[in-house]
């Protein structure tokens, strides 16, 4: 099927006004750009925001744009006659000017381009000495005698393609023997306690603070071949949930943690609680501005500085429990 993609560009005073109307319509959906958001947003982003990539800055001097996408079939015709009418009565009514141009334009999508066009980025990755990180649409004849590690990226982080991931599991792959257990702290898609079954950890834990992302671990560690009873998975958050910071309470060989520094240092307390003595604890998501910042804080609760990893502005540490 075809789709036909709908931006229409306004101000935002009329982005509440515009998105009542087009439900009238029978239209459920929409994605929103807005500048007065965006900007409210980054002047009052919490600790989980640490970066945010260039490509996005755009947003913050963007036109307000609302975009909806209409099946090319007489119900998608008919809706589109309808935004087109609704936006004129608008534009009438509008004597002060405040809903911006009120202008729709308009593209054709095709839904398997829609759908696919995007795996092209997603190719197979050596990483380490050990490893191959593959999408499941992705054949894979030469592995090496590299363990493949499969990842079909969902809503959650983690394909192995950002430096963060890299870096870890680089580090990681340093610190496995065999037979250790491992804590996987906002794991995202698992894809850091799924590398380290692989090479030859014994038992993982995997917490997040997302629900979908506990999911979606638990989905690729079943892809991957590991048992469910030796892959586990959490969604809280740990910081104000006793319930579960308990549930997890062992004592584990490995910990990672990719996140940003904020919830990495107030994590810190957490990381001695779950680490054995002379166990690994290895961090990363860390912008190199702030990676001194996240060093002390860990240091200070008993951990020794082992590595420190870097690659165009992102640093991973390992660390062991003195």
């Amino acid at each position: 099927m075809e789709w036909t993609e709908v931006n229409i560009y306004t101000a935002t005073p009329a982005i509440d006004l515009l998105c009542s109307k087009l439900e009238d319509i029978g239209i459920k959906g929409f994605a929103i750009r807005d500048a007065e958001d965006f900007n409210e947003f980054l002047e009052n982003k919490n600790g989980q925001w640490d970066y945010i990539d260039n490509d996005l800055m755009g947003l913050s001097q963007c036109e307000t744009c609302i975009t909806v996408y209409l099946p090319d079939n007489n119900q998608g015709r008919d809706m589109l006659s309808a935004i087109r009418s609704m936006l004129t009565e608008m534009k009438i009514a509008d004597t002060d000017g405040i809903y911006g141009r009120l202008e729709a334009e308009l593209s054709s999508i095709r839904e398997e381009d829609w759908a696919n066009n995007w795996k092209q980025y997603f190719k197979p990755i050596k990483i380490g000495e050990k490893l191959i990180i593959k999408p499941s649409w992705e054949e894979c004849p030469d592995t090496e005698n590299r363990k493949i590690l499969e990842i079909d990226p969902a809503s959650s982080f983690g394909t192995g393609q950002h430096h963060t991931t890299r870096l870890c599991l680089e580090l990681l792959e340093k610190s496995l023997t065999g037979g250790e257990q491992v804590l996987d702290m906002g794991c995202g898609s698992g894809i850091l306690s799924i590398g380290a079954m692989l090479l030859g950890a014994e038992k993982a834990v995997a917490v997040d603070i997302e629900e979908n992302s506990a999911v979606t671990a638990s989905e690729n560690a079943e892809k991957n071949n590991i048992p469910k009873e030796k892959y586990i998975t959490y969604f809280g958050n740990i910081l104000t949930d006793e319930k579960l910071a308990n549930t997890i309470d062992m004592k584990y060989d490995i910990i990672t943690a990719n996140i940003v520094a904020d919830v990495l240092i107030a994590m810190k307390g957490h990381f001695l609680r779950y680490i054995k003595a002379n166990g690994t604890l290895i961090v990363s998501g860390i912008i190199a501005e702030r990676a001194d910042e996240v060093i002390s804080a860990i240091r200070s609760v008993g951990f020794e500085m082992t590595e420190i990893n870097e690659k165009e502005g992102w640093v991973a540490v390992s660390f062991i429990r003195k």
